[in-house]
């Protein structure tokens, strides 16, 4: 009869349909999944890659003393390449000092700055330039106001090299007439550094308003950035 006909027809149109959307569905769903995988993979070969190429970077250190290491950290930290600048003590009479101690003048500590860069971005020779700048080389174990051994000015070299660019940099400066007064540097090897006390880490960024930074190194920080714009971060 027709109406079975009807019937069978508008089954198997119903049936086909239903199969049709079903395998719509699961290829939307295994698209789905696949560009799922495929994008966290793609975040995980990034994420390697990015962590082969932080690896690959090796990192270098400079040692300054310039008088309050508090001057000197400040100057450094603002430029391209610097990862790090940490205040500290070095090359004296006592190993691991107390700051009360350094202030002393008995220790043969100098206040000290360490400073770590990337060596691709800035280099050695350019960190020694500032330092030049930085403070006068030419006052002995002092800086302003800042008197006695621990603010004297020096450079402590970790290596060979290092100390080759110093004594070359030391001699250009000299030559140069950029002080009229000889320039005093001590250039010698690191010896017993150590860490100083939390509360001297950042001090200028953490206290701007202290009469100290506002008054010493504040003026410090602007000439060095006037100077070095093309360098800063």
């Amino acid at each position: 009869p027709k109406t079975h006909v009807t019937v069978s027809i508008a089954y198997l149109l119903n049936l086909f349909l239903r199969v049709m959307i079903k395998n719509i569905a699961f290829t939307l769903l295994l698209g789905l999944q696949l560009f799922t995988s495929c994008s966290q993979n793609n975040q995980k070969s990034k994420t390697i890659m990015n962590d082969s190429i932080s690896s690959s970077i090796t990192l270098d250190s400079a040692v300054f003393a310039a008088g309050c290491f508090w001057c000197i950290e400040a100057i450094y930290q603002d430029f391209k390449g610097v990862v790090a600048v940490e205040s500290g003590y070095s090359n004296g009479l006592v190993k691991n000092p107390t700051y009360k101690e350094v202030c002393t003048g008995t220790t043969g500590c100098a206040e000290v700055a360490k400073i770590t860069f990337n060596p691709a971005i800035i280099s050695y020779n350019q960190l020694v330039e500032i330092f030049w700048h930085a403070h006068n080389p030419t006052t002995l174990n002092r800086q302003g106001g800042d008197i006695g051994t621990q603010y004297r000015s020096a450079i402590y070299y970790l290596n060979d090299e290092q100390k080759k660019i110093a004594e070359t940099s030391k001699k250009v400066t000299n030559e140069s007439g950029l002080w009229n007064d000889p320039i005093v540097t001590e250039i010698t090897a690191l010896k017993d550094y150590s860490k100083a006390e939390d509360y001297h880490q950042n001090y200028f960024k953490n206290n701007p308003n202290a009469g100290y930074c506002s008054a010493v190194i504040a003026p410090k920080v602007s000439k060095i950035r006037k100077m070095y714009a093309h360098l800063l971060k």
